[in-house]
């Protein structure tokens, strides 16, 4: 153990200084490629401030660019990858640092593949494009999206619009965002490894057993759900929702903690029919565990969302004298704990609590069952799953 601890220890301070190096290097390229960027502001506020000047980038070439985007885009894809390749001149490098420095503030692998994207705001804004008339380029503003007025959006001269926050405007509008779905698929990814980390061996051992023996897996099935529609804002692109399953690790005192992604969830008010996977019971204690419901939103940090998730439940577990005593009581705790230490910046449009169902018991059925904030209706039916 000790001859591990001194290979592990030069090798863990390499990497931890590699990491410092590399966030130095994007820090020193953003500033000299954008000199009104605040690099000392929140990161949740630097993604802002970097999307609003990626939209002044885009504004200004915005007359060179409109034939290729009208090319690209349809009533079927209002949408498309902000690459850099699209831009011309120092425009191009503008956008390419852009990308790179925002997926470091998200806690997202930095490379070269777009995180940005250009989104019209409505279909109906084709026609007037079409026909001539010239689009606004415009970001989410900072704040909770429910006290915005106004949205600021620049024309092709630099001029600055302040545009109904309720209202959808006529005018065409692009509108310059992280590209949510490729976001969440590669944050989740991250949330989950970390959560996995943290799983001690011997519950990992029985997990990896159960799944390979010939032993029938017992999960509960996600058949239908719908969520209430929210109002946002015309600028919010689509919901991307994903769910915190928690519990109690079968073999420790220790909280477990699974990610669900659900890339369907896009719209509020409308049923969907997953028939997903939504908890693996040999998972947890009790046979019981919770369900959080979250929404990502452009300005989250992956890697510390994720690591404060854990801080938070691990902290409340430790605080239970006898978890054996309370059982399945204690799950619902961890969940309020997390619940109500969440900072306040994450309900200003970064990743929003959406609902959260206590208590959920293996093999049951929840047909039509409401959340505890009312904002989700579910179907949940035991579906045993047997082996090859």
């Amino acid at each position: 153990m000790k001859l591990l601890k001194r290979i592990m220890l030069p090798t863990l301070m390499t990497v931890a200084s590699v990491h410092v190096h590399a966030q130095s290097v994007q820090q020193e390229l953003m500033t000299e490629t954008f000199d009104e960027l605040d690099l000392f502001s929140p990161k949740e506020f630097q993604v802002i401030d970097i999307k609003k000047q990626i939209s002044k980038v885009i504004a200004s070439q915005i007359q060179a660019l409109t034939p290729r985007l009208q090319t690209m885009m349809s009533e079927q894809r209002l949408s498309i990858p902000l690459q850099a390749s699209l831009m011309s001149g120092r425009a191009a490098e503008q956008v390419n640092v852009a990308s790179s420095y925002t997926r470091m503030l998200k806690g997202l692998n930095v490379n070269n593949n777009a995180i940005f994207q250009l989104r019209l705001a409505d279909s109906a804004m084709l026609a007037p494009w079409s026909s001539g008339e010239k689009p606004l380029i415009a970001f989410a503003p900072k704040g909770d999206d429910t006290s915005w007025l106004y949205i600021e959006a620049y024309d092709h001269d630099g001029n600055v619009h302040l545009l109904d926050a309720q209202t959808m405007p006529l005018q065409p509008v692009l509108i310059v965002e992280i590209d949510g779905r490729k976001s969440a698929r590669e944050g989740l990814a991250i949330m989950q490894s970390i959560f996995a980390q943290n799983q001690d061996t011997e519950t990992s051992a029985i997990i990896t057993s159960s799944e390979n023996d010939a032993d029938v897996l017992s999960t509960s099935n996600l058949k239908r759900i719908r969520l209430n529609d929210d109002k946002e804002p015309w600028i919010s692109g689509n919901a991307e929702i994903y769910a915190v399953v928690t519990g109690v690790s079968p073999t420790r005192d220790e909280p477990i903690l699974d990610i669900v992604d659900m890339p369907y969830l896009d719209n509020d008010g409308r049923d969907y029919t997953p028939n997903q996977t939504l908890i693996h019971w040999n998972r947890y204690r009790w046979q019981a565990a919770d369900v959080l419901l979250m929404e990502q939103d452009d300005n989250t940090n992956y890697q510390t969302l994720a690591t404060t998730f854990l801080d938070i439940v691990t902290q409340a577990m430790r605080a239970i004298p006898d978890p054996n005593v309370q059982g399945y009581a204690i799950i619902p705790q961890l969940t309020n704990q997390l619940i109500k230490a969440m900072p306040a910046h994450w309900f200003s449009n970064d990743d929003d609590y959406v609902d959260v169902f206590y208590t959920l018991f293996e093999g049951q059925n929840y047909n039509n069952h409401m959340g505890a904030s009312g904002n989700a209706k579910v179907t949940i039916k035991p579906l045993n799953i047997n082996p090859r």
